[in-house]
């Protein structure tokens, strides 16, 4: 029976020595309340506007597989092109469509060619395009340039 009162005499002590300590050791610093972050909103980047209104005749020639001339009549509304374009070589004249952003152009005939470039202006009205074409049938791909008057018959 002594070993028990014993044994219960020192969890006690310990008991108090351990709740004595954290009392005065330990200092409860506040946990700052977590705020709400606001997440940004993206915002698009704008679309680039077309430099000018690429409606009108274009000529121009273009080389690779195929070497020839063309002449090029563009609608342009918004970002979209449609319009008609008259090949030399081989003699086609084929419906096209295309999309121009910024001075990026674009433009085709679907599952015969496609047109990509760019589009300048030096001066008050001398528009010029030029880039690459790629033959959808076999692949082959070559260069081409058009010169214009923006907004008008060239």
């Amino acid at each position: 029976m002594f070993r028990n009162r014993f044994l219960a005499l020192i969890l006690a002590l310990a008991a108090i020595a351990l709740g004595g300590c954290s009392a005065s050791t330990i200092s409860e610093t506040p946990t700052p309340a977590a705020t709400a972050t606001a997440t940004p909103t993206p915002i698009p980047a704008p679309t680039p506007t077309p430099i000018v209104d690429l409606s009108g005749n274009w000529t121009g020639q273009y080389s690779g597989p195929f070497n020839g001339t063309f002449v090029l009549q563009l609608n342009e509304s918004g970002s979209a092109l449609h319009g008609v374009i008259e090949l030399s070589s081989p003699p086609e004249t084929l419906q096209i469509s295309g999309t121009v952003t910024g001075s990026s152009i674009s433009f085709g005939a679907v599952g015969v060619v496609t047109y990509t470039g760019t589009v300048s202006l030096s001066g008050a009205s001398n528009l010029s395009m030029s880039g690459s074409y790629t033959d959808i049938a076999n692949g082959h791909t070559g260069s081409w340039s058009a010169t214009g008057v923006p907004g008008g018959a060239g």
